[in-house]
């Protein structure tokens, strides 16, 4: 199977638009920057998927306190 069958058939259309804007080397530290920002965007992202699931189970904080409490170990099968 040739490369670029390859590309496109596990690759999205997004995902080759990004490889082909970053075709050419960056110099290391913009490298970096583009990294962080990526990890940015993906964090707030799901920042923002925890709090509509929050809102949407009504998950409060205490809901975390009461839960950091108990313990989720099984009951071994001899017991």
């Amino acid at each position: 199977m040739k490369a670029k069958e390859l590309v496109s058939d596990s690759l999205n259309d997004q995902q080759v638009m990004m490889l082909r804007l970053l075709k050419k080397p960056l110099p290391e530290a913009d490298f970096i920057q583009i990294r962080r920002l990526a990890v940015k965007l993906l964090s707030k992202q799901l920042d923002e998927t925890v709090q509509e699931w929050e809102k949407n189970n009504n998950v409060t904080e205490t809901t975390y306190e009461e839960l950091s409490k108990e313990h989720f170990r099984r009951k071994s099968a001899n017991s």
